[in-house]
């Protein structure tokens, strides 16, 4: 046994002098000799420059300034906590809302560093099927929010995750599908970008989103003004650093918008429930939390992101629950839809 971790750790030493860079095979090798409870592997193509996924982290270091009141201050009501006997051991989003089809997509976000505008969005889109019942599906246009919201940050160069909630109560925002799609008053405008090798996107080295201009109007296919398209939220909160409160919010009330600090191994994970092991702090990152469950006596939350389904896990990822990992549940944000 001694034999064997001195053997381990002569390799970890060796692969460090030539593992700084993130998608070389050694620090691929280094991350999983190290990692327990996931398994990494390649998302991104071996020659994608550190600039690009460096600009994917588009939560702004100032962004704690924007954090909203407490949902508690906010509804002016006193938070009656379910316990662990209401609080089941997993809960998927998907499964519980299979009528609301937002859930079950993943976004891309682009060259773009819009995190905090596409996990506000995705959140609010839920939260429309879900305060509806399934009778109204609404895809919120992150274009219009990274665009036309001025007070939420810096576009493309980031943003204010509390501030897109607050807008969306006093602004509203229109409707809008992926690139491409067609889809609503303004889809997307930044073109998805190819992680592999081969692939009919433009390769991510050649692709740097710049913040789209904001545009009062719909566009020419769609059969609705700008004005009459928007749609509103109710309420704009944040959820307390308390996991079973955060737990009880989804199952109530549908995913949130969380944020947190990405490491360079985050880039390369693949599966299982991840937990940071080696290299650097990339930036903030905006993600929807839609649930949590345990893998392998390991507690985790469940994650949609937004770089497209061939990154991690078909675009999902879990990570260590219940420890404040990486600040995942220190910065929660959500509200509640104008029905």
């Amino acid at each position: 046994m001694r034999f064997q971790l001195t053997s381990i750790f002569l390799a970890l030493m060796a692969l460090q002098v030539h593992g700084d860079d993130v998608l070389s095979d050694e620090f691929l090798e280094i991350v999983n000799l190290k990692a327990k409870t996931w398994t990494a592997g390649r998302n991104f193509h071996k020659l994608t420059p550190i600039s690009h996924y460096r600009q994917l982290m588009g939560v702004h270091p100032d962004a704690y300034k924007y954090a909203l009141p407490d949902k508690r201050i906010v509804l002016r009501e006193k938070l009656v906590s379910l316990g662990n006997k209401g609080i089941p051991e997993e809960f998927d989003s998907r499964q519980q809302w299979s009528y609301c089809p937002t859930i079950m997509e993943i976004r891309d976000q682009g060259s773009c560093g819009s995190c905090w505008a596409f996990g506000a969005v995705e959140s609010m889109s839920d939260r429309v099927c879900i305060h509806s019942n399934g009778t109204r599906n609404f895809r919120f246009s992150a274009d219009d929010l990274v665009s036309c919201c001025h007070t939420c940050g810096f576009g493309c160069n980031g943003g204010f995750p509390g501030a897109a909630w607050s807008y969306w109560v006093r602004k509203g925002i229109v409707s809008g599908g992926p690139f491409g799609s067609n889809q609503g008053c303004r889809p997307y405008e930044i073109s998805p970008c190819e992680h592999h090798v081969n692939g009919t996107r433009p390769p991510c080295e050649k692709a740097y989103g710049k913040t789209p201009r904001c545009q009062h109007k719909c566009q020419a296919k769609y059969n609705l003004d700008y004005k009459t398209d928007k749609h509103f939220g109710s309420h704009a909160y944040s959820i307390s650093n308390n996991v079973s409160h955060i737990q009880e919010e989804i199952m109530t009330n549908g995913p949130v918008e969380g944020a947190f600090t990405v490491y360079e191994d985050l880039i390369l994970y693949k599966h299982g429930v991840y937990q940071h092991v080696h290299g650097k702090p990339l930036g903030g990152h905006a993600i929807r939390i839609i649930g949590w469950g345990v893998e392998q006596n390991t507690p985790y939350w469940l994650i949609a992101n937004s770089w497209n389904t061939d990154w991690g896990n078909g675009g999902y990822f879990k990570i260590l629950r219940g420890s404040d990992h990486c600040g995942i549940e220190s910065s929660i944000s959500a509200g509640l839809p104008k029905i």
